[in-house]
């Protein structure tokens, strides 16, 4: 783009993927001259530096220096920096990856925010506009900067972004953001390591209607005080999304989605592990006009696990109802719909023994949906680094496991005296994913299940969730070979 040609940008944040990537790349090639700074050093950040091979781009690692900023036409800041970061007083100028965006995309916007489940939400939407013939584009904090796709952008093409907190927050005020559909999933105790409160993280959370009008629609959840609160506040129109009927949970007058028993018999038990062809299963109708008929909004047999993960379904399906879609392509769409890597992403069995990935389960509450996700036995893997999280009812939780692993980190040394007051036996905490993996293994039997689900965050081993992830995947899968030879 001619604006940013010849301008000073710096990047504040390099990171290892999404945002900083983006933001240097669509810089430099936009003629920029492009500084990147980052507290962390070369060593670390190498992946993304090779992503910018050959792009004309000064790197400043190690540390920061104030003439960066105070030279900068343009501060591109990374969602993890603190705003109030005293580097950020000098800068000129104060932009995002999604906030420049924003100024020049040209698509109709669906986005998603909430503590646990936007990453699915967000996915199934792309996935049921793609199964339905509709180009569509999907970035965010999903790790896709949308920076990579603002040339795609069209009237006619919409884009599903996933927005944290931090993303949210640093767009207050700016009048950017008016997705024609916003929904928001679960609020938990999330971040407190870095908000004073919970009050302060949810208001971040509500920068998403803050610029929306009654052209608009705002997806809440009715399970929750504070999707209630959500709606009382917002100027848009109001879907509702409950696991149970909207009467109970809102009211009679109420339009949206909720979840009910189906008596459906699966056709195929083994691809759906948490259930047997006897259980109830869930599906999700919905009602969109007090006239109108009752819908069929989510089918009974999906292809991921837990009830958690339904209700996510359920509120793809009702934010793809407010913005056109009938529900029949709905139903046909999450039917296929594969699941999120990371999130109850299943890995592989072997001795009959079925192995999951909820790597980005980083709270406790978390951790417990995906323990209640399955009815075999759990040998769970769980701990890291601490956000300040509240562990009494994981505790609980986990006096029904077959078998605690625990990682090292800050957020299991807290845990450790947790266990012990509720006598929740464990094994470790172990410094790496191989013992962690190996001790699993040692504890399982045939028909169990093997969850990789934290409930901290990672760092400290890992440089982040994904890694840890990849690096569970990487262990299961030379486990599996071993069995196999």
């Amino acid at each position: 783009m001619d604006e940013f040609r010849g301008k000073h940008i710096t990047i504040m944040g390099l990171g290892l993927h999404g945002g900083g990537i983006a933001s240097a790349r669509f810089f430099a090639k936009a003629g920029a001259d492009v500084t990147v700074t980052d507290l962390r050093g070369a060593e670390t950040l190498s992946p993304a530096i090779y992503e910018l091979k050959g792009l004309p781009i000064r790197y400043v690692l190690g540390r920061h220096e104030k003439k960066d900023f105070i030279d900068a036409d343009i501060v591109i800041k990374n969602p993890a920096v603190r705003r109030d970061s005293p580097y950020l007083a000098f800068a000129k100028r104060i932009e995002t990856d999604i906030s420049i965006f924003l100024l020049y995309s040209k698509s109709p916007l669906i986005a998603v925010t909430g503590s646990k489940g936007k990453s699915t939400i967000a996915s199934a939407l792309w996935h049921v506009l793609l199964k339905n013939n509709k180009k569509a584009l999907l970035g965010g904090n999903i790790t896709v900067s949308p920076l990579d796709f603002l040339d795609e952008t069209d009237t006619e093409v919409p884009v599903i972004l996933e927005l944290s907190s931090w993303q949210l927050g640093d767009l207050r005020g700016r009048n950017l953001l008016k997705p024609l559909v916003a929904v928001l999933s679960d609020i938990l105790p999330d971040h407190l390591n870095y908000y004073d409160s919970m009050e302060t993280y949810v208001s971040d959370k509500r920068v998403i209607y803050e610029s929306q009008d009654d052209n608009c629609w705002t997806v809440c959840n009715a399970d929750q005080k504070w999707g209630h609160s959500f709606a009382e506040e917002t100027r848009a129109r109001v879907l509702w999304y409950s696991e149970r009927p909207l009467e109970e949970s809102v009211g009679k007058r109420a339009l949206g989605g909720w979840l009910i028993k189906s008596k459906t018999k699966l056709s195929n038990p083994d691809n759906f592990g948490a259930f047997s062809s006897s259980v109830d299963l869930l599906e999700g109708r919905g009602k969109f006009n007090f006239d109108g008929p009752e819908e069929l909004l989510v089918p009974s047999q999906i292809l991921v696990p837990g009830r958690h993960q339904k209700k996510n379904l359920l509120a793809a399906a009702v934010a793809a109802r407010a913005f056109g879609l009938p529900s029949e392509d709905i139903i046909s769409g999450l039917a296929s719909f594969p699941g999120v890597p990371h999130r109850l992403e299943f890995v592989g069995s072997t001795r009959g023994i079925r192995w999951y990935n909820d790597s980005t389960a980083t709270i406790p509450d978390a951790a417990i949906a995906a323990i209640e996700s399955f009815s075999s036995p759990i040998v769970l893997i769980a701990g890291g680094s601490d956000k300040m999280s509240d562990f009494s009812a994981f505790a609980q939780k986990a006096k029904n496991l077959k078998a605690l692993i625990l990682l090292a980190g800050s957020g299991t040394d807290r845990l450790i005296p947790i266990l012990d007051a509720n006598k929740v036996a464990y094994k470790g905490p172990y410094f790496s994913m191989h013992e962690a993996v190996q001790t699993a293994d040692k504890q399982a039997d045939p028909g169990d299940i093997v969850i990789l689900s934290p409930g901290c965050a990672s760092f400290g081993i890992f440089m982040h969730e994904f890694e840890r992830g990849d690096s569970f995947k990487k262990e299961a899968l030379m486990l599996f070979r071993q069995y196999a030879e």
